[in-house]
């Protein structure tokens, strides 16, 4: 099945506050993001006409551009409709969202005080983030080559577009050697998260998950741990050396575009999804096709 570029399909972008033909979202080549990195977004999926937790997300995305150094020019409020005008425009009631900002070509060199922020919005349908088969039956994970960096060495509290750069080489080492993903470990060895997504490893009956104190505290994380303390599921949040893979029964995998997804190896290491991984499976499946209203009543 041959893949269809993004730059060249139907449909219409939101950017700068307009709607633009697809093929015409442009950016220049030498927008400073382009060259330094200088951009924050943001995943969100909607289900069924509802963009799940898209308020969460707009602030993520605002607080991701304050900690790179710069203001979006739009309101949480703004932004929220601008995403759901896309979702119109295109038609579309259950899709992939992808709100991005960044620097634009004012200004080249490492300073970027003086240029102009931008803003686009597009959305797109997209089903598994693994694919079907491999999302049910578990995927399987290598161990990353590259490390989660130390938080004085990179802004991991934002979800900023040069994070993702050690994912993508740790991702297609994975595949080139047969893997779904990798796991990647932080700069004292520790487990991490895969590479667009957090993990959890049940362990004695328990749910444990690494503190997000060098990595993106995902809004799907948050809401699969709150899904497991609803079913009296014990969390413990701390740090996990690499030797407690071995202690666990079970591991899965969740995120925005992940959903939550069972793993059955981690390079040589089996895992069996087990009662508690499909339980956290169908819940979070439940909640994402709820209204806003009905979410946030139960989180109520």
């Amino acid at each position: 099945m041959a893949l269809v570029p993004f730059d060249d399909r139907d449909g219409w972008i939101w950017m700068d506050g307009a709607m633009v033909p697809w093929r015409d979202a442009k950016l220049h080549v030498l927008s400073h993001a382009l060259h330094y990195a200088s951009a924050v977004f943001e995943g969100e999926r909607c289900y069924g006409g509802h963009i799940f937790k898209l308020r969460e997300h707009t602030e993520r995305l605002i607080a991701s551009a304050k900690i790179l150094g710069f203001d979006l020019p739009w309101s949480a409020e703004e932004i929220d409709a601008a995403c759901n005008a896309t979702l119109a425009a295109n038609n579309l009631t259950d899709a992939y969202l992808r709100p991005i900002a960044w620097r634009g070509p004012e200004e080249m060199g490492v300073a970027a005080k003086h240029t102009k922020v931008h803003m686009a919005i597009a959305c797109w349908e997209w089903g598994a983030y693994f694919g079907v088969e491999q999302r049910m039956a578990g995927v399987r994970l290598s161990m990353a080559p590259w490390k989660r960096p130390h938080p004085d060495t990179a802004p991991t509290a934002s979800k900023a577009a040069g994070l993702y750069m050690i994912g993508t080489l740790s991702k297609h080492a994975a595949m080139d050697a047969g893997y779904d993903d990798a796991l990647m470990l932080d700069w004292k060895g520790d487990v991490a998260e895969a590479t667009g997504a957090n993990v959890f490893l049940v362990i004695d009956g328990e749910i444990h998950t690494p503190k997000p104190d060098n990595f993106l505290d995902g809004i799907t994380r948050r809401t699969v741990m709150g899904l497991a303390r609803t079913r009296q599921m014990k969390v413990v949040e701390r740090i996990i050396p690499e030797s407690d893979l071995a202690r666990a029964t079970e591991v899965f995998l969740c995120g925005t575009a992940a959903e939550v997804t069972p793993v059955r190896e981690i390079a040589g290491r089996t895992y069996t999804p087990g009662e508690i991984t499909r339980t956290l499976m169908t819940d979070y499946s439940a909640l994402v096709h709820m209204s806003p209203d009905d979410v946030a009543k139960r989180a109520a």
